[in-house]
Parts: structure tokens; sequence; C-alpha cells
């Protein structure tokens, strides 16, 4: 199934997910799965007819059973499937013949078991398209639509379920239950939670798509275990950022599998981790690490949106607590800038004398005694003209008190304020606790906003929703970068692996400045280059397939005569000769003794595409693994950002007297390197330049790499 950007597959996925009528095939009392089911629709709102299919009885969870879909005897909207695996397709072929357009599978058995299990699917895939019929798994427990009470799920629902705008996808049916009770936990409503199974027909993205349109949803959280369609999970990503809707990500499968690029050094570099994470940066996707970072931090970003910078004003009631903040602050990335001089004098005629008027902010245990303390501290500090938002460490109470009355009052103050400041305010709690009974009616009653739970996953869900908001024009606007160039200059056929002087007459062909060299296959001819250029010289082994040369001490630096020239040419063909090489022989090029190496790579990733990496490079590359990566197309604002990024990015800055890189001739010869390397096509495995030497505006590839796949 295509994802629902057309109308009719929108309307498809509205379908699936706003039944009227439900007929559950395959409902049985000897079944956890069916009891769960029926229990969920009848208790969790859903209005409709719930229809109970069962060729075998007459009676199922005390309801009159229907022996077939075709005795029911009036329309039915979804059915949701329950049957063993062989019976699946005739369900589906007897509920197309009755009109029925929507399906949820539950049977297992599929794709999932082997090859028998995998034409199953098939057969129902063909059939499902054939017959413009949509169905959601199978080996998925279903959905659940909070907000309009539509609940075909097949484990059992804790009450209360909270409706919200927060919308879940999973493809993780054992976990969905998990996070559900994780969200309910923390107060966090959501609008659809559901479990894809083999995602057969419906994908991940065609459900991003219906949240991105759906009305009652403001955040998608996704368990993703992979990115089956990149190219349509990248399409869906930038249609909920144009939307101004979050995705937050929680991809599974770590991997150190590298690229298969066996001659590069950019292998080491691009895993596919690695790969996801540049991926979901550029489509502005949040990646969080852990579950209840996935929902604490949807929380949060429902709640306050787009946040304009990293200057956040913290209001505590503890000391210690400002310290744990500031510290989780520095490593998101977060600025906690002092106050202005105007806040400073407003918090001290509020606050006791003994307090510190800083940022992060104790206003001391005196809240104890002056329960409005804490709210008009925060009315200061939200005023503040050097701060983008407030974080408030406020807990929500657990225990029932006598008088409820003060409580509901001070939460209602302290709502009521929050709602009037001036910059967004972010409550957090001090520790992950799940929000009592009267924890949630104190929030019904007086309006207190979502509160992230504890201040570790709260600060990292703060520094989630600025980076989100950073990035978030960039993914609406889509890629940005030069158009591949469709006739890139290329001589002689392209397989193998092109070294350095191949390689190069390739870049300086396609206008790509590379450092003067010239091949010498006696030593005659290299002392003759190196008179030509001037001394001192580098000389470098020249052979066929052979990628690292100063793995087999085949680069000699520094050659300052013609003798030093000749024995160099003399030890580096006797390697090769020792070795069984062939090819040119050597190469020699002048010395260039300063500036900033930096490597820069572009491999094909079997599922993105080509992806560049660009950092320190020469012989430290592999060493320092400084580099960052962006999926191409990439234009030069983009690698001036992410050469930003860089641990060693101040060496290009001009560190210790050095002559500062003109950064915009930098980005704009990695800018060409992308390009070419879009341009030369799907047989491109990889183009790595190593070292991309910078010094000051002078930019030159001093070695090169090809490999063809």
């Amino acid at each position: 199934m295509s994802a629902p950007t057309t109308q009719a597959g929108a309307e498809a996925m509205r379908a699936l997910f706003a039944p009227k009528s439900i007929a559950l095939v395959g409902a049985t009392d000897k079944s956890g799965w069916s009891l769960a089911t029926f229990d969920n629709l009848r208790n969790h709102g859903f209005s409709g007819q719930v229809h109970l299919v069962n060729p075998r009885t007459e009676m199922v969870h005390g309801q009159r059973a229907h022996r077939s879909l075709s005795d029911i005897g009036e329309p039915v909207d979804m059915a949701y499937v329950m049957v063993p695996t062989p019976a699946v397709l005739p369900v589906l072929r007897e509920g197309a013949g009755l009109g029925i357009r929507s399906y949820v599978v539950l049977t297992a058995g599929f794709g999932e078991t082997g090859p028998e299990g995998r034409r199953r699917e098939e057969e129902i895939l063909d059939f499902a398209r054939e017959n413009r019929l949509t169905v959601l798994g199978p080996n998925g427990n279903g959905y659940i639509n909070a907000t309009a009470g539509t609940t075909p799920y097949g484990l059992p629902i804790p009450a209360p379920l909270l409706g919200g705008q927060v919308g879940v996808v999973l493809q993780s049916g054992a976990l969905a239950s998990s996070i559900l009770s994780f969200a309910q936990a923390r107060n966090v409503g959501l609008s659809l939670l559901t479990s894809m199974g083999n995602e057969t027909m419906v994908s991940v993205t065609d459900v991003i798509d219906y949240l991105v349109d759906d009305p009652a949803t403001k955040v998608i959280a996704l368990f993703l275990e992979s990115v089956r369609h990149p190219e349509r999970f990248a399409r869906a990503a930038r249609r909920a950022a144009r939307a101004g809707k979050p995705i937050v990500a929680l991809k599974i499968g770590s991997s150190k599998i590298a690229s298969h690029t066996a001659q590069a050094h950019t292998g080491a570099l691009v895993g596919d981790d690695r790969v996801i994470d540049a991926a979901f940066g550029q489509l502005g996707v949040v990646r969080v690490r852990s579950l209840e970072d996935l929902i604490i931090t949807s929380g949060l970003l429902a709640q306050v949106g787009r946040i304009d910078g990293p200057r956040i004003g913290v209001v505590t009631p503890s000391g210690g607590a400002c310290e744990v903040i500031a510290d989780r602050a520095e490593q998101e990335g977060l600025e906690l800038p002092p106050f202005a001089p105007e806040t400073v004098a407003r918090l001290k005629e509020i606050l006791p004398g003994f307090a510190t008027v800083q940022n992060p902010l104790d206003v001391t245990g005196y809240v104890v005694v002056d329960r409005t303390l804490l709210g008009r501290a925060l009315e200061v500090v939200a005023d503040d003209p050097g701060i983008d938002a407030v974080m408030l460490l406020s807990d929500l109470p657990r225990v029932v008190p006598a008088d409820q009355a003060p409580t509901l009052l001070h939460f209602g103050a302290t709502a009521q304020r929050i709602r009037d400041a001036s910059r967004p305010v972010m409550v957090a709690s001090n520790i992950l606790t799940d929000i009592t009974e009267f924890g949630r009616h104190v929030q019904e009653e007086t309006g207190f906003p979502y509160v992230a739970g504890g201040i570790e996953h709260a600060v990292t869900a703060i520094g989630a929703a600025v980076r989100w908001s950073r990035e978030l024009p960039r993914a609406a606007a889509g890629p940005v970068g030069p158009a591949p160039d469709p006739r890139p200059v290329v001589h002689g056929p392209t397989s193998g692996v092109w070294t350095e002087y191949r390689a190069s007459q390739l870049l300086c062909a396609n206008g790509i400045p590379v450092v003067p060299s010239a091949p010498a296959a006696t030593v005659e001819e290299a002392v003759a280059a190196a008179d030509r250029f001037g001394y001192p010289v580098v000389l470098k082994a020249v052979a066929d397939g052979l990628g690292h040369k100063s793995d087999i001490g085949g680069v000699r630096l520094g050659l300052g005569g013609a003798d030093e020239v000749r024995r160099a040419h003399r030890d580096v063909s006797d390697v090769l000769r020792e070795r069984g090489l062939t090819g040119i022989g050597t190469l020699v090029q002048p010395q260039r003794s300063s500036g900033v190496e930096l490597l820069v790579g572009v491999v094909r990733d079997p599922a993105w595409g080509l992806t560049m990496a660009v950092g320190l490079g020469g012989v430290w590359v592999e060493v320092l693994r400084d580099s960052v990566l962006r999926l191409l197309p990439v234009g030069a604002d983009d690698i001036r950002r992410a050469l930003g990024e860089l641990r060693g990015a101040r060496l290009l800055d001009g560190a210790r007297g050095t002559e500062p890189a003109d950064l915009d001739k930098v980005a704009e010869v990695i800018a060409r390197i992308a390009g070419l390397a879009a341009g030369l096509g799907p047989g491109l495995e990889s183009l790595e330049v190593n070292p991309l030497l910078v010094q000051g505006s002078r930019v030159e590839a001093l070695d090169a790499l090809i490999t063809w796949n």
C-alpha cells in the first residue's frame, strides 16, 4: 500500500481507525486475546456495534455469535481477524464480497515463521491490493484510538484510558502495553496507539501520514526496529515538519556494522546507527534512547511545542537540584545564562535575604512558609529578556490532604502564572515516579500543565525540544543541495578500485582543486617531476588496487633533493615488487607542510543511499574518529554547520595563531565533491578524499580513492 498522500489512501486510513461497527472474527471464550478485545471495545467508549463471529458456538462472551460474516446481515466497517493462519485469506475473501474494506489481523504464523509463512503473507497482500482492502498486521495486536474510544486491541487496556495529543506507532506488539501503561502513569494522553505487526500492507509511514493529518495529534512517537521504506519515511517526516508536528523515535538495533566499502577509511566512520542519526537529524526526527524518554519527550513537546532558543531559566526550591540540572543542561547543549540586572533586582525583592540570586535559581526551603514564592519567582524569571524558556521544578502532590482546598488553590494559581508567562514554561518533577490519582485530580481540576518525570528525563526532553525547534525549518524545506551533475567527466570503465592518480584526475576534470602530481615509472621521471615542482616533494606508491599506501611504507615525505628522490623511488618500487603489485610505480607531488587535514568521504548506504562523512583526516582519521555525517544531497550551508559540529572545529578557526580557514571556500569544495558523487550514478560505491588540505583560502585534495560496485 502506498503512503496515503493521495485522497484515496488518506480516506482508507481514516476508515481503518474510525469504524462505526466491528466484527470480531474467531471470537471465542477460550482465547484471552478475544476476551480482551471484546472487553476493550465495551469498556472504553466504543459506541458502535460489535459483532462476534464463530461458526462452532451460538454464544461467545455472553453475546449471540454469528456463524460467518455473511450471517451478520448488516453492514460491517471493520473485521478484527483472530482465526487460524490458513483461514485468514478465506475471511478476507468473504469480507471483500460483503463490502468490508478494513481489517486488523491478529493472527500470527506468516512471514515471521519462514518461507511458507511468507508465501501466505504474499497471498494476503496480493488479494488485498486487487480488492482495494486495507489490512493492518498480521501478527499485530491492533490499535487504540483513544480520542474516539475505538479500541480493537488484543491485550487488556488498564484504566483510565487517557485521550490526548500523542500518537504512538510501534513495531513491537510486546512493548505496546508497557508503553501504554507508562504513558498513563505519567498522565500523557494518547490520540492513537498502533501495533504494526508484520506491516504486510499498512506500514509505519502510512500511520505517520495519517497522524500528520489527524487534528487530535500534536506529536508522533515511534518505536522502530527498522526503517523499512527510507524514502517514504523521509517524505512522511518532512510532511510532519511542515505541519509543525514533532516526531520522536526510539530506534533500536544500534549496530557496529560499517559500510561494505573495504578500501575507504570512510567505511570505518559510517555505521548503520550513525546513518540513522544523520538521517533523523536532517529530517527533524528527535531520537531518544529509552522508552521512558520516548513518552516523556513526546509529552513535553505536546505541551510546549517550539522553543525559540537554548537559553533556559531554571526555578527550583532545591540547591542540590540546581547542581544536577546545571550538569545535565551542559551535556544537552542548553545554556543557563546569568539573569539580567533588572531580573536580579526583582528577585531580591521577593526572595529571603539568605537566598543567592543566580541561574539556576534556588528559591530555598522558604517555600514551606510562603507557598507563593516559587510561582512569583517564576513570573520574574519568565520576563527575563535573555531567556528563551523556563524550567520549573515542581512535583505534583501524591497524598490526599485532609483539606484539599489549599492544595488546589496553590496549584491553580501556579497554573495560571504558567499560562500567563511571556516564555514557555516546562515543569519537571525531581524523580521519575507514577502520578497518583490525587495528582491526576489536581491536574484536571486546576489545568496544571504536563509534568516531565524526573530531572534526568526532563532535561533530556528539553534538549530534544530545543534541537527539534532549531532543525524544524531545514527539515520542512526538504533536501537542499546542488543538483548532481548529470554529465560528470569520466574517462575509462567504472569498475574496481581507482587509486590516487586516476581518482585525482577524475576530481580535477570535474572542477575540484587537486594538488599537482606527476606519475613516475623510472627514477629519472621522478627526479624530473620533483625538479619541476620544487623541493621539498612527496613520493607515493601507485599500484593497481593499492588503497592504503602508508600501511606498506609506500609514502615518503619531505624529500629535499634529487638524491633523496632517487632513493625513495627505488625503495618504494622494491616494496611494490616484493608484494607483487603492478601499475605506474610512483607519484610525485609538491610537499604541503601546514594547514588542517580533513577527510571527505561518500559511501553508499544500502538503505539510505549516498552518505557523506566529513572529519579530521590524514593518518588520524581512524584513531580520532572525529566526524559528522550527512545524507546527500547536501548544500554548502549545511556543510558549514557540519564543520562546526566537529570536536576539532577550533582548528579551522585558527587555533594557536594558525591561519583561519576560509570556511565558505571549504564548504564550497566539499559541496562539489558531494555533487560529483551524486552524479556518478548507482555504480559508485565510495569516493574518498583524504586528506583535503585546508590552508586559509587554499583547499586542495592531496589524495583520493574511488571504489565502484
